[in-house]
């Protein structure tokens, strides 16, 4: 027989259901405390406008609020690999010791493929999981779901290991689609909000450039294309800056560099399909190969590139090209059109600049011409009309002594006049005088030596000023760069002499250092196309460089 008191039917029926009452009332408060913490999560993730901090701050939510120990979030390239991984749970020396993040494979890779929610009770016991790494924390648990912005899948959402070893249930995932949704926003507000910075950071840069360069004398200085290098530079927050101008035969010269080591300004680039692209349209574009726009030794150090036009259907000022490190991220499309804009101001201030400098120029033309003409028209004639007065006064005076001194008085003045006829015809012709060769040749070799501790001594010999035709200078110039680059990069010399010596049938150049010396080079490209110069004169290029004793580069053509 039962020992339990007996109950009248009712107060049973009544105590069953103030159980039932008082269970489905903790489910609510458990319903009203998810929907809390889910608001406080939608409401932090508001409360920076930072990317990063924004997705930080959602991986977290969303661990404290569905009880997941481990947290990730993955974010989607345009390869469909993970670009990054962002992590809550592994400390920063976990996270050494395990090694290379994901890249996409397994479980993750299937998120990737099929972007919707997925939950396991054992993330290692399905089909596709690759396993973890050595060092990697033990996972079994797991929960992920996509986060969106608008149509675009954004990343993915991981969450493992849920308090008390339970599996995750339908609840925890509607919670975490829900944050994700709202995350979605959150996202795009914040890219909103960086591509706006960055837009800013873009225009106030090229504004204040724009501003300093058009009032520049000189707008085509080393010093004036290094600030632009420099601006760019930091606004873009790259790793290199490069400002380079075509130099014919399909290839560019440097101009400036700044940054990461390997170019030097006179050292000659070869002019990819980009570059021209990006020359002909003057829209900036991105070449997520370096390789596409640089040599492999300078391309294995960056990551994506982006190129700008300095200005519209003006190769005289160049190209910018800009590079980020090896593995950073691409340019944004807002950073391209701001470069772009960047590119365009900065052109036209050097145009501008360029033009008052020729304006200036025309006007000291004009006030020599001016000046000219009142000394032939006015200074020669009075000074003419004053010795034939002197000579006059020859038959006033037989003394031989004041015969003499009026012969040197008239002489003196016939001297004076030779001269200010020479200061006319040199005020006159000024419009048509270039900067000298020598002149030329020193400021190649300050530009191209200015990054090292090793002057180059320079010598001349003959009339070198006088002499020498300009598609000849043009060609010197270039293998001078391109020789002096070499030298002070790989010889480690001490001293590097350059001597230019014309004669009444030749042009000659000669480089020599006191470095290392080479037996066979790893690149030669810059030898052949000193070679390739001197052919294309009927010249010769001469190379001696015995390991360890120096090398000599004699370049020679004919002068005519």
């Amino acid at each position: 027989m039962s020992t339990e008191p007996w109950r009248p039917p009712l107060e049973e029926r009544a105590e069953d259901l103030l159980q039932d009452f008082v269970a489905r009332a903790d489910e609510l408060l458990q319903t009203q405390e998810r929907m809390n913490g889910l608001l406080a999560a939608v409401v932090a993730l508001a409360e920076d406008l930072s990317l990063e901090a924004v997705l930080d701050r959602l991986v977290r939510s969303a661990c404290g609020l569905v009880g997941a120990k481990y947290g990730a979030l993955g974010v989607i390239a345009e390869d469909r690999s993970l670009s990054h991984f962002i992590t809550v749970g592994i400390d920063g020396d976990g996270i050494r010791s395990i090694g290379n993040l994901p890249t996409g494979h397994g479980v993750l890779g299937l998120l990737i493929r099929e972007p919707r929610p997925l939950r396991l009770h054992d993330l290692g016991q399905h089909p596709i999981a690759s396993g973890f790494p050595r060092n990697h924390p033990p996972m079994k648990t797991f929960l992920g779901v996509p986060v969106r912005v608008r149509d675009e899948v954004f990343g993915n959402l991981y969450l493992t290991e849920k308090d008390g070893g339970q599996d995750f249930t339908p609840e925890d995932e509607d919670l975490a689609v829900a944050l994700a949704a709202a995350a979605g926003v959150a996202i795009q507000n914040a890219r909103l909000f960086e591509d706006s910075k960055r837009r800013q950071k873009w225009l106030e840069a090229g504004m204040e450039l724009s501003s300093r360069l058009i009032m520049t004398p000189h707008p085509g200085n080393v010093e004036n294309l290094d600030l632009v290098a420099e601006t760019a530079l930091r606004v873009s927050d790259s790793a290199l800056a490069v400002i380079a101008v075509p130099a014919g035969d399909g290839v560019l010269r440097c101009r400036a560099c700044l940054g990461v080591q390997g170019l030097q300004a006179g050292q000659e680039i070869n002019a990819s399909d980009v570059v021209f692209r990006v020359i002909e349209t003057g829209e900036s574009l991105v070449a997520r190969d370096p390789r596409q726009v640089f040599e492999d030794g300078i391309a294995e150090k960056l990551g994506p590139v982006l190129v700008c036009a300095l200005g519209h259907g003006n190769s005289e000022n160049g190209v910018l090209m800009l590079a980020r490190p090896h593995g950073s991220a691409a340019y944004s499309q807002a950073e391209v059109e701001s470069s772009s804009l960047f590119g365009s101001r900065i052109g036209l201030a050097l145009d501008l600049a360029r033009v008052h400098a020729l304006r200036e120029q025309n006007l000291l033309f004009t006030d020599r011409e001016r000046i000219a003409r009142d000394l032939h028209d006015l200074v020669i004639q009075r000074l003419f009309a004053s010795g034939l007065s002197i000579q006059s006064l020859r038959r006033y005076t037989l003394d031989p002594v004041a015969h003499d001194r009026i012969a040197a008085v008239t002489s003196e003045l016939d001297d004076t006049i030779r001269k200010l006829r020479d200061t006319i015809y040199s005020l006159r012709t000024g419009e048509q005088e270039h900067e000298p060769l020598t002149g030329r040749i020193l400021r190649v070799v300050q530009e191209t030596s200015r990054s090292y501790a090793v002057a180059p001594k320079v010598a001349f010999a003959g009339p070198v000023d006088d002499s020498v035709r300009e598609n000849i200078a043009g060609h010197l110039l270039s293998v001078l760069s391109e020789g002096l680059s070499n030298a002070a990069r790989h010889s480690g010399a001490e001293e590097i002499r350059v001597t230019v010596s014309v004669t009444q049938s030749r042009v000659e150049l000669v480089i020599e250092d006191n470095g290392c010396g080479f037996d066979e080079p790893a690149k030669v490209s810059g030898l052949a196309n000193m070679r390739h110069r001197a052919e294309l004169l009927d010249g010769t290029c001469t190379i001696q460089s015995p390991p360890g004793q120096g090398t000599r580069i004699t370049w020679s053509v004919h002068r005519k």
